[in-house]
Order: C-alpha cells, then sequence, then structure tokens
C-alpha cells in the first residue's frame, strides 16, 4: 500500500444477504465503516430527479464499493462487489459458473429469480428476496451487488 488509511486489505470479503459483507453489518455508520474498511479511494454522489441522494465510496484495490442512502439516514445499504476473492456461503463465487451459482442459490433455500440480457450483452440474474443482483459477461459473474432495506429508525426490514 502507498501509506493511506486501507484497511480494506485485510477485510474478509464474505457476501452475505440480508446481512452484510463480512463483519460490517448493514445498517452501519459512515465512521463504522471508515473503522472497518478504511479511507475510500473514491466517493460518488449520485442524485436522481426524484430527490434521491446516494453516496458511493469506491475501494477500487479491493474491488469493493459500498452504498450510503440519504433517505436510509446514511448508513450503510448496499454493497457491489467485483473481487474475484469474494465468497457467498463460503464459496469462492466468482470461480462458479452462473449454472453453479444458480444451483448455489437453490440449496439455501432460493430458487425464484428473474434475469434479463440488456442490450450491451451482460446478463442480470436477481433474487429479489434476498435484494441480490448477479451480473454475468459469457456465462462468468462479473459483479454481485446486494443490500438491505432499513427505515428511518435504522430498523432493517427484509422483504418477503
Amino acid at each position: 500500500m502507498d501509506g493511506k488509511d486501507n484497511k480494506e486489505a485485510t477485510f474478509r470479503l464474505e457476501i452475505k444477504p440480508k446481512i452484510g459483507l463480512g463483519n460490517l453489518l448493514f445498517g452501519s455508520t459512515m465512521q463504522q465503516v471508515k473503522s472497518t474498511l478504511g479511507t475510500p479511494e473514491e466517493t460518488e454522489e449520485i442524485t436522481e430527479e426524484e430527490g434521491f441522494y446516494t453516496e458511493v465510496w469506491h475501494y477500487w484495490e479491493s474491488g469493493l464499493s459500498v452504498f450510503f442512502d440519504e433517505d436510509d439516514n446514511n448508513l450503510f445499504s448496499c454493497a457491489e462487489v467485483d473481487n474475484e476473492n469474494a465468497t457467498l456461503w463460503g464459496k469462492p463465487v466468482f470461480e462458479m459458473s452462473e449454472d453453479a451459482i444458480i444451483m448455489l442459490f437453490r440449496e439455501h433455500g432460493f430458487v425464484d429469480f428473474d434475469s434479463e440480457v440488456h442490450p450491451w450483452g451482460e446478463k442480470r440474474v436477481s433474487y429479489d428476496d434476498l435484494l441480490v443482483d448477479l451480473y454475468f459477461e459469457r456465462n462468468k459473474l462479473v459483479s454481485i451487488n446486494f443490500g438491505a432495506i432499513i427505515d428511518s429508525g435504522q430498523i432493517i426490514f427484509w422483504p418477503n
């Protein structure tokens, strides 16, 4: 490292649907995320027409981005992972084929998913009940986006 406060190099990238990432739980404050992952390499602000505001912290070297939505009191509410060392339910998910990943979800009781092929060729497989989106290019997983629903009282509600 170049001396920056980057703790994410030692952070375990274990994807935990409905829970968080490693020991970083959904609903964590920005300070808690910074204490766990260190200072992000880049921050981004996303503002949509409907007035939604999201701050994204990118940890490019670790293949990780974390999202804080203003509507969720700027708590950690979503992550995007493209690090090939990440695991899901203890499995090296980025080493698995699309069919093997679908089977892994099935083994954990999640059979309902939908998929869409985008015009640019990327395929999205979504498990709405887990708030998980998996993105594939040529049958290879390239990223996972997953999150939580948080109310204004900082209580996490999960979809049915």
